[in-house]
């Protein structure tokens, strides 16, 4: 007969908050059609037929960047963490990145803030383009 130890019953626990933790994280609102997991670190993280003229594309595989394209042939990038209390931001139309969290806008062109709470603007991030490939410069 197999007797469980106190040390095989606290590794149990231990799991199970993890997992619960974890879960915890996600984001219940749904599925966003606008986040992507991207790709492989240092890796391409997009390509240039996802990002929409006038919209964009939140990609978390460099850690958070929201790519988009103001006008035809121009792609910006930006941090996809909003700067009022760093929640990832959720989506991005008409030239607008939009966070739900509590309401901040900031624009698509230089990621200055066009709605409040938020006062500060989303840090610029450098982009590299190998054909239709694009990568965040580090």
């Amino acid at each position: 007969m197999s007797e469980t130890t106190r040390r095989a019953v606290l590794a149990g626990a231990a799991g199970v908050t993890a997992v619960s933790v974890l879960a915890a994280c996600g984001d219940d609102s749904g599925s966003d059609s606008t986040a992507s997991s991207g790709s492989t670190p240092g890796g391409p993280i997009a390509k240039k037929a996802d990002i929409p003229v006038g919209g964009g594309k939140i990609v978390s595989a460099d850690g958070g960047t929201v790519i988009t394209q103001p006008e035809a042939g121009t792609y910006k990038a930006f941090t996809a963490i909003c700067t009022h209390q760093n929640c990832v931001v959720t989506s991005v139309a008409d030239n607008t990145i939009d966070c739900k969290c509590h309401g901040s806008s900031f624009s698509a062109k230089d990621g200055s803030v066009t709605n409040k709470p938020a006062t500060a603007p989303l840090k610029e991030k450098t982009l590299r383009f190998e054909g239709d490939d694009i990568y965040v410069t580090k």
